[in-house]
Order: C-alpha cells, then structure tokens, then sequence
C-alpha cells in the first residue's frame, strides 16, 4: 500500500512541504488543471507537478483526473478526435511515470452535495446530501443552485445536455463508455497504466441523467467489457458507501486485485440522504474494507478522502489539511494491523 494526498496545484492551501510531513506520505494526487477539458495536456506542465512533488520528496504517480470529455460520453461527431486527445494523455503521463489514472463517466455533472457546511455534533462540519432539497431544483428550466457546481456550463448549456441526455439514456452512455474502454485501455497497457474510473457519486440518478458505476453488477459489466489489469476500479467507499444497500466490504473482497487507487472515507446515513463524517466514525466498517483488501491482494495507491473542516481551518471544502492527515494517520493503523493479522495466519 502508497498513501498518498490530493494535491490541487500550487494554488492549493495545503502546501507540498506539509502534507510530506504526515507520516508514511509517499506521493502526491494531482492532475494539469487549467487545459480545457478534451485538450492534450503540455508534457511541461506534467513535468513541473512531478517536479514539484520530487522537490519535497513526493512522488507523482496517480493522476486525478483526466477529465472525459461530455462529447464522449454522448458518443458525438468530435467523438473519435477526442477519445484520441485522451489516449495521447494517458501515452504521456505513463512517459512522466504515472502508474494510475482515476476518472469518472458521469454525465453533466460530477460529485454533487447540497452544502459543503452541514454541522457536526463535535463543532466542526462536513460535506452533506439531503434528497429533498435535490428534487426540489430544475437545472433544465431554471439556473441551477448548487453548492460546488463550478459552472461549467451556462444555463442555457446545462438545460440543453440534460435534455440530450434524457433522450439518449442509460445504454448509449454504456455504449459510449464501452468505445472509450476499447480505444483506451490498450494504451493504458502500453503505457504502464492502471485506468481506475470513479464511481458515481452519489450512486443514483440525478435530475433524470444516467449513472452507470453505482454497485456490484455495474462494476462486473464494466469489467466484462475489457477483462485488462488495465481496466479497474478506484474503490471510494464514501461515493458507493452512500447507498446503504452497496456493502462496501464484500465489494472490497471481490474486486480487490482491479482495485488500484482507493479512496477511503465514512459516511452517516441521514433521514434525507447522508453527511460526511471523520474517518473512524460513520456507518461504513472501514476495518473491515481495508482486511478485505490486503486479504485478497490489493497492492495500490491510498489516499484519505474527504475531510472535516476542524480546529478552524478554512479551505476547499473536503480538502483540509488536518482531518485528511488525521485520516491518513488511522488509515496507517489499519493497514498494519491488518497486515500483521493476515502475517500471523501464513
């Protein structure tokens, strides 16, 4: 196991010279933020993260993300010339020496909460989901309020992919995803890659768009599609955690050697949805994931996902600095005691 750390660049509040400070840090999660979405990323702009990273003894080796481009997803005329620019991305980032490339295939939007602020009982606070306040907004005919939403798209773009995809549906973005598979996966192969798409998040439908990486059955199919070592799952426990009927255990346990990138948080289930919680305290057994991975042959990338925002630190919203390095601290405990059990029955 490599834990390593979001990193957003050198905008990031969270410096490089901190987060080498958390004990067993072996590198960094990045990504090339200002290239337009579709765009083939400037070697020297990959070159100066792993520069940055190297000059506080971090490594580079997981990118997150390499956007997808909506276009792709739609399976459009400009289609083909960008799944091309994304395999000439994943040819250089294996050139600068990533090993692994988390992305997602969610339509329109990415992750989605509905406030970054909900109130914890110890003080500090956390990103939170409520249904209500979801089915309550109409980003097709009215400007959409979200907190998070980078606006993306104008409104008037918003509404017209969301009816797109309201025609299109949930088996053209699977056809869609299954061409991006068959052209990509076999750079990644010869590049040195490890594809690991995120699942969705959270894991259902939104505003009537498809989600396709939400539970087991999904994950088999996206499996079945490119049976490649190449083609594998970034294990977020908070993104599938979300629906309580996803056992994120048994999902550890079968899918284990296709994990290369776990991202590793807890969640409470709410009347209306779900909050954010710290590491150790949620409904999701994180134990017993991390026993499920090291008992069936996970050697990957970890990182602390989501945090609190605790003692008063103000930042991006689930990307402090204390509660992700508190994260990491007991993610390491879990790992060695599960690694010292598993040593103690060989």
């Amino acid at each position: 196991m490599k834990m390593t750390f979001r990193w957003y660049g050198k905008n990031d509040p969270v410096p490089l010279s901190y987060i080498r400070q958390i004990p067993n840090m072996s590198g960094i999660v990045s990504a090339v933020y200002d290239t337009p979405t579709g765009e083939v990323w400037p070697i020297e702009q990959i070159e100066e993260v792993k520069r940055a990273a190297e000059e506080h003894g971090l490594a580079f080796e997981v990118v997150e993300s390499v956007p997808v481009h909506e276009e792709i997803k739609l399976g459009g005329k400009d289609a083909p010339r960008l799944i091309e620019n994304y395999c000439e991305n994943v040819r250089r980032l294996g050139a600068a020496g990533v090993k692994v490339i988390c992305y997602n295939f969610m339509p329109v939007f990415d992750w989605v909460r509905t406030t970054l602020k909900n109130p914890l009982p110890d003080g500090s606070n956390a990103l939170a989901y409520d249904s209500r306040e979801i089915e309550a907004l109409d980003p097709v005919t009215k400007p959409l309020s979200l907190p998070g939403w980078d606006e993306s798209y104008t409104q008037a773009e918003c509404s017209a992919l969301i009816r797109r995809w309201h025609e299109a549906g949930e088996e053209t973005l699977w056809k869609s995803f299954e061409t991006f598979l068959r052209a990509v996966i076999p750079v990644a192969e010869e590049s040195g890659i490890r594809m690991a798409i995120h699942p969705d998040d959270p894991p259902w439908g939104l505003f009537g768009l498809p989600r396709i990486i939400k539970d087991a059955n999904s994950i088999r199919r996206m499996r079945e599609i490119m049976p490649s070592p190449a083609n594998g799952l970034t294990l977020c426990t908070g993104s599938l955690g979300a629906n309580p009927q996803n056992d994120v255990v048994a999902l550890a346990r079968e899918f284990a050697p296709y994990i290369p990138f776990a991202h590793l948080r807890n969640v409470a289930y709410t009347e209306h949805g779900f909050t954010e919680t710290a590491h150790p305290c949620g409904a999701l057994d994180l134990y017993g994931v991390v026993k499920a991975l090291v008992q069936n042959g996970f050697d990957g990338y970890v990182r602390p996902d989501h945090g609190r925002m605790i003692f008063g630190e103000e930042g991006r919203p689930g990307y402090g600095l204390f509660d992700r390095a508190l994260g990491a601290a007991y993610l390491n405990g879990l790992f060695e005691a599960a690694q010292k059990e598993e040593a103690s029955h060989e």
